[in-house]
């Protein structure tokens, strides 16, 4: 999927948000400045956050509770993280029980990703614009990619 710009980029995001149900994990791959926060921007602002989503680089996870969204959310990045195990500590798969993750820089998990996440890279383009490619598991062949 060609995303031309930041608002292609948000908009796609947004239309994920419609398509996300408790239990989901998405992973958003991509070097910085790729277009991960950008779409979860989107997503969160689709789900109903009013205000900005910051970016949770330094706070590693930020949680999105109702009524500011309509779906708990845990948006996590995991840029900082020095090893996998790490991750243990975070608490990850209790949000999974009624929201959902919505991950950056999943690759600091190793092997320890969850195998229904739907995997989303972005890529920068020579245009400028963004390259956005899935891997799909079984969960989200139905879902993805939104219509």
């Amino acid at each position: 999927m060609r995303l031309v710009d930041a608002e292609a980029t948000a908009a796609a995001g947004a239309a994920l948000a419609a398509l996300l149900r408790p239990g989901d994990i998405v992973a958003l791959s991509g070097g910085l400045g790729a277009g991960k926060t950008t779409f979860a921007r989107g997503l969160l602002s689709a789900l109903g956050l009013e205000e900005e989503a910051p970016s949770p680089s330094f706070a590693i996870i930020q949680p999105y509770e109702p009524p500011e969204v309509r779906l708990p959310v845990l948006h996590v990045d995991l840029y900082r993280l020095d090893a996998p195990e790490e991750a243990e500590e975070l608490g990850l798969d209790d949000a999974l029980l009624d929201g959902a993750l919505l991950i950056e820089w999943p690759e600091r998990l190793g092997d320890r990703l969850w195998p229904e996440t739907l995997r989303l890279s972005f890529a920068v383009e020579p245009d400028g614009a963004r390259r956005l490619t899935a891997e799909v598991p079984g969960a989200w062949e139905t879902r993805w990619p939104p219509s």
